[in-house]
């Protein structure tokens, strides 16, 4: 198991976690600089809640767990932590594709926090996927 990868991938869930929790815990007044900015729009627009629960804490609550199945995968690798971290980026990352979408094309208004989480879920995608792990090579002895 490459060590790297995983704490690559922990760092990103990291700064997905603290960009949530700034949404999550501070007015969007305040965390978007006002209401009369594009974070402000997004953020109170009817695409603010999925399944009628609001993005931010649920983003808080499912990055946290992720970032610690991944710091305990770098401890003590599993197959299954693996899966379960790789199953959770592809969700997150199409997630992300989605909100991106609203905000670029719908909106037509960015929100810097969402940007932060939505983009970092596109590079954990992009470790998971092209960050292949070293394999050792057979020896015919």
């Amino acid at each position: 198991m490459s060590k790297a990868k995983y704490k690559f991938i922990l760092a990103i869930l990291l700064v997905a976690t603290i960009a949530s929790g700034i949404l999550s815990f501070v007015s969007v007044e305040q965390a978007c600089g006002g209401i009369e900015t594009t974070c402000y729009a997004v953020q109170t627009s009817q695409y603010e809640s999925t399944f009628g629960v609001k993005n931010a804490p649920m983003g808080l609550v499912i990055f946290s767990l992720l970032g610690i199945l991944t710091f305990l995968h770098i401890k003590n690798p599993t197959k299954y932590k693996k899966q379960i971290i790789t199953l959770g980026i592809f969700v997150g990352a199409i997630f992300a594709i989605y909100f991106l979408y609203i905000q670029l094309f719908i909106l037509n208004a960015i929100c810097k926090y969402c940007m932060v989480v939505d983009i970092g879920m596109l590079l954990n995608l992009g470790v998971i996927i092209l960050w292949k792990e070293k394999r050792p090579i057979p020896t015919f002895d």
